[in-house]
């Protein structure tokens, strides 16, 4: 895209919705207000909604459905994570590819696509990456034990929870690695490791997050229990904004990994649990465990109250509601 082009969306998307006249945005850029004409009418060519009014100026309503790298540029907020972004119109999978290049990556490097052929879930579960959605892999390098690497995840889970709440959209987490809003999936985290003699090398965070999908181009037994935030908001939402709130939640919650006391993240998680107090029933490779969920440890582990009114710790399962 032009730079004058890009130029003026980063001016009329920093206005958030007030009004800004064609002489102001040409003397910030200096070029005439025909200049600007011209490029407004290439802009709406190009799907971007301008609306104009020859007493007010210029509004931005809408920007294509399509990520936009270089305008995420533009607006994100972070210091580490994004800085150095890589898009894709398809890959087969954002985290395979993020653990091709991890090793000589900076930190905080995001792998983002359109679509995934061949999105999964955790235990290999199949995750339909269709368009319209948020599918991203990002790297991390906490030098942490292998024994904490769950705490990952947790936080992964608060940022996005988070994110979505901003949307007005009401999230919960659902362990080990949902978000679901009424009941209903919303994104998946998916956490993998490379490690050496106990310690984390890297780690990729992988999130597919429904934003603009149809649901209806999602499988029938998929689709039952899934949902996007343009279904729960009842409007579309510019995916490039978004991912820049998400980077920055994910970027807040990192350093509060890193800096504070692990029990605080903790009671956070909690307080935005679906899970905590339910019915579940989880199976393990080895093991079924029902009864009720009581909380959650600093390893990451749900704990797990039975009939016996023994306590289970268990780090990693499927969670299903019996409740």
């Amino acid at each position: 895209m032009n730079d004058n082009k890009k130029a003026i969306i980063s001016i009329l998307r920093k206005s958030e919705g007030t009004p800004v006249s064609g002489q102001e945005i040409g003397e910030r850029l200096g070029i005439t207000r025909a200049m600007v004409w011209k490029y407004i009418k290439a802009l709406r060519k190009e799907g971007y909604d301008v609306r104009s009014s020859p007493k007010t100026g210029y509004i931005l309503d809408s920007c294509p459905d399509k990520i936009d790298p270089e305008m995420l540029q533009v607006i994100l907020k972070t210091s580490l994570f994004g800085n150095d972004v890589l898009y894709y119109s398809e890959l087969e999978s954002t985290n395979n590819t993020a653990r091709e290049i991890a090793s000589r990556s900076s930190e905080g490097t995001v792998v983002l696509a359109e679509t995934q052929k061949s999105g999964r879930g955790r235990m290999g579960r199949e995750w339909q990456s269709v368009p319209g959605g948020l599918w991203l892999s990002l790297i991390l390098k906490p030098s942490i034990p292998l024994d904490n690497l769950s705490r990952v995840t947790l936080v992964a889970g608060i940022a996005v929870t988070n994110a979505l709440r901003n949307m007005g959209v009401d999230a919960h987490i659902k362990w080990p690695n949902d978000v679901l809003v009424k009941g209903k999936k919303i994104c998946g985290i998916l956490t993998e490791v490379s490690a050496e003699i106990g310690k984390v090398e890297y780690v990729i965070l992988g999130i597919g997050i429904n934003v603009n999908v149809k649901l209806s181009d999602l499988n029938d037994d998929i689709r039952r229990n899934s949902t996007s935030i343009a279904n729960e908001t009842g409007k579309p939402i510019d995916r490039t904004s978004f991912l820049a709130s998400l980077l920055y939640e994910l970027e807040q919650q990192y350093i509060r990994f890193k800096t504070r006391q692990f029990a605080e993240i903790v009671d956070e998680w909690i307080n935005l649990s679906d899970t905590i107090g339910r019915n579940v029933r989880v199976t393990t490779p080895t093991l079924l465990i029902e009864g009720k969920a009581i909380g959650i440890t600093e390893k990451g582990a749900l704990v797990v109250l039975d009939k016996n009114d023994k306590k289970h710790e268990i780090i990693a399962g499927n969670c299903r509601y019996s409740d």
